[in-house]
């Protein structure tokens, strides 16, 4: 799978797309640092983290079993 940016904003967000089941794949880092305008994907991925432990606490699904 090759890595193929896109533009959302006038930033790039990665992305892969999976020939067998047809189905784009995006970057949560890179989707969290741009809807929250943060400087570097540092602090999108600790705003990430924090999000992720606060929806666990709250009893809250992140993926599908």
């Amino acid at each position: 799978m090759k890595i193929l940016p896109a533009e959302f904003d006038g930033q790039s967000i990665r992305r892969v797309y999976d020939e067998d089941t047809e189905t784009w794949w995006f970057s949560v880092i890179d989707v969290v640092q741009v809807l929250t305008q943060k400087a570097d994907g540092l602090t999108a991925r600790k705003y990430w983290n924090q999000l992720k432990r606060r929806l666990a606490t709250e009893g809250s699904q992140l993926v599908t079993n």
